[in-house]
């Protein structure tokens, strides 16, 4: 029976770790012959190194000595055995770190990585991630320098901002340590390119949510917002505001598409709405966009061709309830016209029903005759404007027309019974008229005209108040004007309204 020997054998690390400092000594002896900050001398002795040594086998040692000065054993400190930093290193970079100064250094890496571009991949998928998961173990300065330096990589294309993913380690997070080494990443890469290269990178490299750099008790909006303009980076926090707003919008058409599209019903479909909103607030010029596109997905136009045009005015019939909910206001009348009118430009099998649809939508008190007045004359986009405007020319003259012939003059108990019944939308120029006559008696005048603001044509009335924003009107009397005036005024004295003679 033979004995084994007791002589422990060589483990694998510490034969790999033997070669790296092998590769590392050779490496040296290129470098310490390069006076300091000779830059385009030490990209040329890289450049002729790679000739003899193997930079493929030992990219992460390349990147580590020349990065962060050393070599990296397992949990982040440098290998302690007594070797020098390395003459050519980011570190070496002057105090405080700047962009300016780092980006000679990085124009040698980049001169390296364009000759060898099998570096490319390592430097990319091993070594950033690697030194990103180890950034709270640098002082603050040498963190400032490898930040800007990653920045500076990702802005021109050396790297892919996929490594910014080890940042998101529960141990960098909870200390707040990845937000601020995002921030100055964020800040060295927008100083070479702009917002929506960023953004167009974060998206290659699938970072989906910057809210993930975040610690989990600070995971909001507006803490994400606050601390990225208070970092001089207002663009991100708008971008950030904007990229959410995309998503919210998305998960509303989606939504709507399938609840429509399931013929639930339309008290159904607008609490599904109101729910959504809750979670991501939307503007509300944007919101009825996304109700329209919702809406108009769910449509099955499998129908003949000839039939398409009544096919879609009886579904914008069938929604006009619901989008009349959540048409509050004249910006959001006009951005429904001209939601409608991008969709029947890019679907020309409606296109000719256009003017019709307008008429569906304003019989049914989702928009305004001013509305659409204002959108002929100024408001239109430039998608098909000038088929659009040829087309509504009759309905808009027909309603400039309506507007200066309709009467005025209302009896009070036509109003009241139109106030005090079910909830409906009882036009403004009526409630006005009253209000006018009420005040002509008390003031002793005779003859009254009233005058509205653009747009401001109706107030959805609920018993003895009005729902939507506050409107204000003006009444011109033949000795003097009455100003401030209240959109509902049937319980209001006369003595509440400020005057002027």
């Amino acid at each position: 029976m033979s004995h084994q020997s007791a002589t422990p054998k060589p483990s694998l690390q510490g034969v790999k770790i033997k070669a790296r400092k092998v590769f590392r000594d050779q490496l040296y002896k290129h470098l310490e012959t390069v006076p300091e900050n000779e830059f385009d001398s030490f990209a040329a002795k890289l450049v002729q190194a790679g000739s003899t040594l193997e930079f493929l086998k030992y990219a992460d040692a390349l990147f580590e000595i020349i990065l962060v000065g050393g070599l990296i054993q397992p949990g982040g400190s440098y290998i302690d055995d007594g070797a020098p930093t390395s003459p050519f290193t980011i570190f070496n970079a002057k105090d405080p770190a700047s962009v300016e100064d780092l980006k000679k250094y990085v124009e040698v890496l980049n001169k390296l990585v364009r000759r060898y571009k099998y570096l490319q991949k390592p430097l990319e998928e091993q070594t950033l991630p690697s030194l990103l998961q180890y950034i709270n173990r640098w002082s603050p300065d040498q963190r400032n320098k490898l930040a800007i330096t990653i920045g500076l990589l990702l802005s021109q294309g050396i790297a892919g901002t996929t490594c910014l993913q080890s940042l998101t380690k529960d141990q960098l997070v909870k200390n707040d340590a990845s937000i601020a080494v995002l921030a100055i990443i964020f800040r060295a890469y927008l100083a070479d390119q702009s917002m929506d290269h960023l953004a167009a990178a974060l998206k290659r490299g699938n970072i989906k949510d910057l809210l993930l750099f975040f610690p989990l008790n600070r995971r909001d909006a507006k803490i994400l917002d606050d601390f990225f303009r208070k970092e001089g980076l207002p663009q991100v926090a708008e971008w950030y505001t904007k990229k959410q707003y995309t998503l919210a919008k998305e998960g509303i058409i989606a939504e709507l598409k399938g609840l429509s599209g399931h013929g639930e019903s339309a008290e159904v479909i607008i609490s599904a709405i109101q729910r959504k909103i809750e979670e991501q607030s939307l503007p509300d010029t944007e919101l009825i966009q996304c109700i329209w596109q919702g809406l108009m997905a769910s449509v099955d136009w499998s129908a003949r061709p000839d039939q398409i045009e009544g096919h879609a005015l009886r579904e914008v019939g069938k929604f006009s309830t619901i989008l009349e909910v959540f048409c509050q206001g004249p910006k959001v009348e006009v951005a429904l016209i001209n939601q409608v009118q991008v969709h029947c430009y890019e679907d020309t099998r409606i296109m000719k029903a256009f003017p019709q649809i307008l008429k569906v939508l304003y019989n049914k008190d989702c928009i305004s005759d001013q509305a659409i007045i204002y959108w002929y004359q100024k408001g239109s986009k430039p998608q098909g404007r000038q088929h659009f405007l040829k087309s509504t020319e009759a309905l808009v003259k027909f309603l400039q027309e309506q507007d200066s012939d309709e009467d005025d003059d209302c009896s009070a108990r036509t109003i009241r019974e139109a106030f005090n019944t079910r909830p409906k939308c009882v036009q403004t120029k009526q409630l006005v008229s009253l209000a006018a006559l009420r005040l002509s008696e008390s003031l002793g005048e005779t003859e009254v005209q009233v005058t509205q603001r653009k747009f401001q044509r109706k107030i959805s009335c609920h018993g003895d108040g009005a729902s939507g924003r506050p409107s204000w009107y003006r009444i011109r009397f033949t000795e003097g004007t009455v100003v401030a005036m209240p959109p509902i005024l049937l319980e209001f004295p006369p003595q509440w309204v400020e005057y002027h003679q």
